[in-house]
């Protein structure tokens, strides 16, 4: 009787020890982790699509794995870091409020982390069906063009100015409805619903968008395992295909996250009725939330 009680004191002393504290890094690594799932999901994805050769999916389920990948992701993050998985994200909350600036580059290296982390997983994973699939022969471009597996690039008959606005665009749609997902004074996800929701709207996006250039809508996402490729042997063909394509998915979305943003803030958001006009008033505006009351600077809407 007397070990099991020194044994059951144990553990909880052990778990005690383990159990980091400090907010930035809990937040470091559950971006890390969320990204890294939703990158290793929606990556597997296209890899089985691509080796298969048409036997084991369709474009279709690129766009169903990459929807369920983010709101597996949102699970794992969600209630820590809020889990952007996306700089876009990120930069765009930092913009209106939601997060400090302080905090962008933290959220930022997690994202790419956590992306060139999930590339590796899936090279080491398809290495094999990879190396049958073109050959041993690890190109960008052509009939057996592997690195599409991993960053995206743009369709042959897309020029770069089309495809900017093709990033703009679409990451534009992403913040606008998340920001409208999000408010609480309008139509918002029910209470444990965010994950689906969030998932949705990307599954959306690429079944409507995603031709041009794979709808990469989200900087990290894309540089993360495109520098992953340079160096397992693709060489730096992946920084000039596509007329030097790859600075298109990393600047584009930023601006395109903060029009969307702004989009939705002008037409719908700021014209909210006032509070104080209504019958019925919360003891706080659940729309606006100061930032010295966001934990860390951070809120804990999964955007």
């Amino acid at each position: 009787m007397e070990d099991g009680s020194i044994q059951g004191r144990m553990a909880p002393n052990v778990g005690s020890m383990l159990k980091i504290k400090n907010e930035y890094i809990r937040v470091a690594l559950a971006e890390s982790l969320c990204t890294f799932i939703m990158m290793v999901f929606g990556l597997g994805t296209v890899a089985q699509v691509v080796t298969g050769e048409g036997y084991f999916g369709e474009y279709l389920s690129i766009n169903i794995g990459f929807g369920l990948a983010v709101a597996m992701g949102v699970h794992v993050g969600g209630k820590v870091s809020g889990a952007h998985m996306n700089a876009a994200v990120s930069f765009t909350m930092c913009v209106f409020g939601r997060l400090r600036w302080k905090m962008l580059p933290l959220y930022a290296f997690a994202q790419f982390l956590g992306s060139f982390l999930a590339a590796g997983t899936i090279f080491s994973l398809y290495y094999d069906a990879i190396n049958h699939f073109c050959g041993g022969n690890l190109t960008v471009s052509g009939p057996k063009a592997t690195a599409g597996i991993f960053a995206t690039y743009p369709a042959p008959y897309i020029s770069v100015y089309t495809g900017f606005f093709d990033q703009v665009a679409g990451t534009g749609l992403l913040l606008l409805c998340l920001m409208a997902l999000s408010d609480q004074r309008n139509q918002p996800l029910v209470s444990g619903g965010e994950a689906v929701g969030v998932g949705l709207l990307v599954m959306l996006i690429g079944i409507s968008m995603g031709s041009n250039s794979g709808y990469a809508i989200n900087p990290t996402r894309d540089l993360g395992p495109r520098l992953f490729t340079l160096i397992a042997g693709w060489g730096t063909e992946v920084f000039r295909a596509g007329n030097c394509w790859w600075w298109v998915p990393l600047v584009a979305p930023f601006i395109g996250g903060v029009l969307g943003a702004l989009i939705y803030k002008a037409l719908v958001e700021l014209h909210h009725p006032d509070l104080k006009n209504t019958t019925t008033r919360p003891a706080v505006d659940p729309e606006c939330i100061p930032l010295d009351k966001c934990k860390n600077g951070r809120i804990e809407i999964p955007v």
